[in-house]
């Protein structure tokens, strides 16, 4: 019992790409939405376009006979490392297209996904063979908090999902999530990373129904 319980911490992800791989291969091997609900965190949110509790969106759901394929292409991670957004290709036997997840690590050490959606429609892609993975600078802490603290202040990151916008960000503030999407459904998805001075924008993208 002892040996097979150090085993299974051995296989913990211990980083938000291997949950993104773990979360794909429990898809596959379990089935679509119990992998989702499995690896959702409690406020998780989904956009279908809109946004919705990703728990409320998934009750119930039955498994699809073939579930949707994925594999992290890039990722953004905070400089704690408890904190990313992946992006990359998914498919289906018919369709292909692109995805966004918002990873956050627990006080238990678990990863759970917190916010999940489609990018923009995209051709068949090759399998990436390994990320292109940035982490976030971790120095001038006193201009970091005073830039974060401007980002808090914007009227868009003060509604509470799942309405038109949410803000997130890694409890060491380097990395910053934003989102919004509009009564059509048209999203905004945006990631920014501390680079030591100010935050880069490394993904910026506009998604269509």
């Amino acid at each position: 019992m002892i040996l097979a319980s150090l085993m299974l911490a051995a296989a913990a992800p211990t980083t938000a790409v291997e949950a993104e791989r773990a979360f794909a291969a429990d898809a596959k091997a379990q089935g679509q939405w119990t992998a989702f609900r499995t690896w959702a965190d409690p406020t998780a949110v989904m956009w279908t376009p809109q946004a919705v509790w990703a728990h409320d969106f998934l009750k119930d759901r039955k498994d699809p006979a073939t579930a949707v394929q994925w594999w992290p292409s890039h990722s953004w991670q905070s400089c704690d490392g408890r904190t990313a957004v992946n992006v990359g290709p998914w498919q289906l036997p018919n369709a292909t297209g692109r995805f966004i997840t918002l990873w956050m690590r627990q006080a238990s050490g678990d990863w759970r996904w917190t916010a999940d959606g489609q990018l923009a429609a995209a051709p068949r892609f090759a399998i990436p063979k390994r990320p292109v993975v940035r982490v976030a600078a971790c120095g001038n802490a006193a201009a970091r908090a005073r830039q974060v603290a401007a980002n808090y202040a914007q009227p868009l990151n003060r509604t509470a999902p799942p309405g038109d916008s949410g803000y997130a960000r890694s409890a060491d503030g380097t990395l910053l999530f934003n989102w919004t999407v509009t009564a059509d459904g048209v999203r905004r998805t945006r990631v920014q990373l501390w680079n030591g001075r100010r935050f880069d924008t490394v993904h910026d993208r506009t998604t269509r129904p």
